[in-house]
């Protein structure tokens, strides 16, 4: 097995397929996959087997979704093409529109050619602190109308066959029930007699502390208040802790600190390291040779690897090493770690958690080469999904 590589474990993703789908079963709702988490879409027919369809931020991951996933495609995006839309609507069911203008704009075309249609709204209700790159309620937000732009033009809500809110980033079900509380004195009234709502994303449902019976509940009390269909379209839930990136030291630099220099990048592969800004989890290091069978996905960096460390903060054991990408970017930094040994040239690191937000924004800069994908099925055979050469670069210059 080549590096970099993506490695996706079946038996992890079904098992937060299963909580999900005990979620929809006990609430009587129905969970969409956002594909702008997580789109490597030959996975989708595990995922199908439990959800009810997908959610797509613009044209092409709605045909992704429609093409490869089949069910439900739902559509929602902060403006679009009128050039797009035809097609648009060829793949989707359900067309969600960002403003009052949008929706006098292209629910008529919406609605001949049969789609369900929606308005996002914003509650203006946030429920977060230290990242307000991912607070859809924040100051000044270009996502949903506000009640300030409904009161404006309030006919338009009456072609509307629902509302859709996304306020929340990996929260728990307690920040859905205030903003629940906001969305009602804001848009209630406008909410009874639609056909459904859709609470968006950004419930993180399959972490361990997560209060399912809490979010059940809201669920209840959003269909019983509204008597409607109610949607959620989580993302980072669906494939939360299931996959790693295996990554090999090509270099260990020396300034002050131990660098490992690595084939995988911050800048490239994990961009949110740098944009929110994020630590990743590091599940070891590993060396080649014979050792234990990995019986976890976060204990395998391939075959005839083994784990000589666990990787802690640093001063939590004995040498300190930061890791980095090879790229030119000065600040391609993913973090400074410990081990129990020194990670020295032809050693493989394994970062956790690396499924969601990842394959989706990787990019090629400096000619970076794209990882694989991989997955690793339930009966532990790793089967290598894609993977990616020159012509990918190339193909996008």
């Amino acid at each position: 097995m080549d590096t970099p590589v993506f490695i996706i474990d079946e038996t992890r993703l079904r098992k937060n397929c299963e909580k999900l789908a005990r979620v929809k079963e006990a609430s009587g709702c129905k969970v969409l996959l956002a594909q702008k988490a997580y789109s490597a879409f030959e996975t989708y027919p595990i995922i199908a087997e439990y959800l009810d369809g997908t959610t797509a931020s613009g044209l092409y991951e709605a045909r992704l979704g429609k093409e490869h996933f089949g069910k439900e495609t739902h559509v929602y995006s902060p403006a679009y093409k009128e050039s797009e839309l035809k097609e648009l609507l060829s793949y989707a069911d359900h067309v969600t529109f960002n403003s009052p203008t949008q929706v006098r704009m292209f629910a008529g075309e919406a609605k001949a050619a049969g789609k369900s249609v929606g308005m996002r709204v914003n509650p203006e209700c946030s429920t977060q602190e230290g990242h307000e790159i991912y607070d859809p309620c924040a100051p000044f937000s270009r996502l949903g109308a506000t009640l300030t732009a409904v009161k404006e033009d309030e006919e338009v809500m009456t072609l509307l066959d629902g509302l859709h809110f996304h306020t929340l980033c990996e929260q728990n079900a307690d920040a859905l029930k205030i903003t629940l509380d906001a969305f009602d004195r804001a848009f209630g009234r406008y909410a009874r007699g639609m056909k459904w709502i859709n609470l968006g994303g950004g419930h993180h449902i399959t972490r361990d502390d997560y209060d399912t019976e809490l979010l059940i509940d809201c669920i209840k009390r959003v269909r019983d208040a509204y008597g409607c269909e109610v949607y959620l379209e989580p993302g980072e839930a669906v494939v939360l802790n299931a996959g790693t990136l295996v990554a090999q030291v090509l270099d260990v630099a020396r300034n002050g600190k131990d660098i490992a220099l690595l084939d995988a990048s911050a800048a490239c592969h994990m961009p949110d390291v740098l944009e929110m800004p994020y630590r990743p989890p590091v599940c070891g290091l590993f060396v080649k040779g014979e050792g234990a069978a990995a019986k976890d996905l976060c204990d395998f960096a391939g075959d005839g690897y083994y784990k000589i460390s666990d990787a802690g903060d640093v001063g939590e054991r004995g040498y300190e090493c930061r890791l980095a990408g090879s790229t030119c970017l000065a600040g391609d930094v993913i973090g400074d770690w410990s081990f129990d040994t020194p990670p020295r040239r032809g050693d493989r690191i394994v970062f956790g958690d690396m499924a969601l937000y990842t394959m989706v924004k990787t990019n090629t800069f400096n000619g970076t080469p794209l990882p694989a994908i991989a997955l690793r099925e339930s009966d532990g055979k790793l089967r290598i999904l894609r993977k990616f050469g020159y012509d990918d670069f190339k193909s996008r210059l």
